[in-house]
């Protein structure tokens, strides 16, 4: 094992499927101790934390809905009673729009989007940043998306819920820049996971696609955006060699469309 992250612990929301579950286990392969959060489906999050123990590497499942303060305060509390502290920090927990109209959206799916994507981070970082600060170094990884760039039509409360993501990274990158907290976003197109699936039916209106893959001849490099892509983005911005990186933001799409 590579001791690149040797004596760091992550803590990941949204960590048991997808990306999630990708940068999990590269941070671990890494050296880093691994806080898996999920907020229902804890089979697959018990799944990441098998994974990880497997290969040789150390984490444990949290429960918790990030859009909830209380919950999200024991969990931080808990993974520092268990690890001893958190100084990496990855909001990648996330949920789809249903890829609707401004004029027909639901008001209630505006709100649940901004609190996934935008609130829930807040209440991670408001907790975590106490414990980071005691270290020599902290690392905070928003996981945006490239959907911030575009502002495609029929995606209005996916695109708004990151750009506030956005917006509290770049503004906790100033703030927290003087504890040796760097705080940047990893923004990737469409990746293969069961989200991006739903993402690409309701941006695309193809509500019978089964398989990304399909979409491979069309993407760049000839294939779709993997998890392990994303995650290897991530691993860097918590290393050595992004030492003097803070306020970033980082597109992994393969260069966008053809």
């Amino acid at each position: 094992m590579s001791v690149q992250l040797n004596g760091r612990v992550a803590l990941v929301s949204g960590g048991g499927r997808g990306i999630g579950r990708g940068i999990c286990e590269l941070l671990a392969s890494q050296g880093a101790s691994v806080a898996v959060n999920y907020r229902k489906d804890k089979e697959s999050a018990l799944e990441t934390v098998d994974a990880i123990i497997a290969a040789g590497g150390n984490a444990r499942a949290y429960e918790a809905s990030v859009d909830n303060p209380e919950a999200v305060a024991i969990m931080v509390d808990q993974v520092v009673a268990d690890f001893g502290y958190v100084d990496i920090l990855v909001c990648n927990a996330g949920i789809a729009s249903r890829g609707q109209a401004v004029a027909d959206t639901d008001p209630n799916e505006v709100i649940r989007l901004l609190t996934t994507h935008a609130i829930g981070p807040h209440h991670l970082a408001r907790c975590v940043l106490p414990s980071m600060r005691t270290r020599d170094r902290g690392d905070i990884v928003m996981i945006s998306s490239v959907a911030t760039s575009h502002m495609t039509a029929n995606g209005g409360p996916y695109s708004m819920g990151k750009a506030a993501m956005e917006a509290l990274a770049l503004t906790l990158a100033k703030e927290e820049r003087q504890h040796g907290i760097h705080c940047n976003i990893v923004a990737p197109g469409l990746v293969e996971t069961d989200m991006g699936l739903r993402l690409a039916r309701a941006m695309t209106g193809q509500r019978e696609m089964e398989d990304l893959r399909s979409l491979d001849q069309g993407s760049p490099f000839g294939r779709v955006c993997q998890p392990l892509d994303v995650a290897n983005v991530v691993l860097w911005l918590c290393s050595e060699g992004a030492g003097y990186v803070t306020g970033q933001r980082i597109e992994c799409d393969g260069g966008g469309p053809r």
